[in-house]
């Protein structure tokens, strides 16, 4: 619903009979009232590594992929991209599409859960994606040297399609409002966003500046890496920041920040929030990561900041806002820089021929 959904309606628009398998929590009416067959995966759980569950997995997508006969196959994410392409083959689907929206953390960690993955991960990929009829979607230029150079995947059956792409015309430029300045980080409240930098730089910022800093998101306690509610909780309560919780106008919710932060130092693809923002008219701040360096072009639309460095994320917040003009206008060229090479339009072209058969 937040990444996909005009992708799936421009499918149907296209004469596909669009299908969606994922898990089901609140919005199943709403995909089914727009034309779209909503097929449960009752199975699926991102952070199970119980062997009996992903067996059911898999043969619960093998069993939809048999059923219903599809023309072509477009999975998201590690796990189902692998399921998924174990299913298509064994089908024969004539097309298998997958996309790979940033390498997440079992190729940016460093945890044992992530280096005991990450070669069984890069094997399934050589094996599972180096197919005539596969195309694989990347998202920036550093996954997808990861992807050739470190998992043996085809250049031929490669494809970067930068991000999900935003609506331009929904996410519309908001002028920057009066008053205190807002911070605001908006995101999954895990702590590879950058969460604890956050709260530290906000802490910094304060001692020197009038300024409010806000979290939105909420935990993802599906996630090792989920932050507790509670600490949300602490912190909110004691005015290191603002916790907003879950937030489902988010362009509202954006319109009210005077600049937006992701000190992100997770496997991004090109992050949406980030793209969201800058569609708004907001500067933005990010770490020198793959998916999110592409977005400050020279500096003219934000700032960059090291990795796991409150110091540097402090220090370029109280740049940005001690320089009122400079903030209107990396404002600006966010903007059109969005609406040059980000808008949803031109994913969904590319995407949308990618599913074209190979003759």
């Amino acid at each position: 619903m937040s990444h996909r959904l005009a992708l799936a309606l421009a499918a149907r628009d296209a004469g596909y009979d669009v299908v969606v398998a994922t898990r089901v929590s609140t919005h199943r009416t709403a995909m089914e009232a727009l034309g779209l067959r909503v097929v449960p995966l009752a199975k699926m759980k991102r952070s199970s590594a119980n062997i009996w569950n992903e067996i059911k997995c898999l043969s619960e997508i093998l069993g939809i992929i048999r059923l219903e006969h599809p023309s072509v196959v477009h999975a998201v994410a590690i796990k189902p991209v692998i399921y998924a392409a174990i299913g298509s083959h064994v089908s024969k689907v004539p097309r298998f599409v997958a996309a790979l929206g940033g390498l997440g953390s079992i190729f940016s960690g460093s945890g044992l859960k992530a280096r005991l993955l990450r070669p069984l991960v890069k094997g399934l990929f050589r094996v599972l994606l180096n197919r005539d009829n596969t195309r694989v979607i990347l998202q920036n230029a550093n996954d997808l040297d990861v992807m050739t150079r470190g998992c043996g995947l085809l250049e031929a059956n490669s494809v970067l399609v930068r991000g999900a792409g935003v609506d331009t015309e929904q996410y519309a430029a908001r002028p920057i409002p009066h008053g205190v300045p807002i911070v605001m980080l908006a995101s999954r409240m895990i702590w590879p966003k950058g969460v604890q930098e956050f709260v530290n730089a906000a802490i910094k910022v304060k001692e020197k500046m009038d300024v409010r800093f806000v979290l939105v998101g909420r935990p993802d306690r599906e996630n090792a890496a989920s932050v507790p509610e509670a600490l949300l909780k602490r912190w909110n309560d004691e005015g290191a920041i603002e916790w907003w919780g879950h937030r489902s106008d988010m362009v509202d919710t954006l319109a009210e920040a005077t600049l937006v932060c992701l000190p992100t130092y997770y496997g991004e693809g090109v992050p949406k929030i980030l793209l969201e923002a800058m569609s708004v008219g907001r500067p933005i701040i990010t770490t020198d990561m793959p998916g999110c360096r592409e977005l400050v072009e020279s500096g003219r639309t934000g700032v960059l900041v090291e990795r796991k460095n409150a110091d540097s994320l402090a220090r370029a917040i109280e740049g940005l806002l001690s320089k009122p003009d400079r903030l209107a206008v990396a404002g600006q060229e966010a903007r059109k820089l969005v609406i040059a090479e980000y808008s949803v339009e031109q994913v969904i072209d590319q995407t949308l021929r990618i599913y074209r058969p190979i003759h």
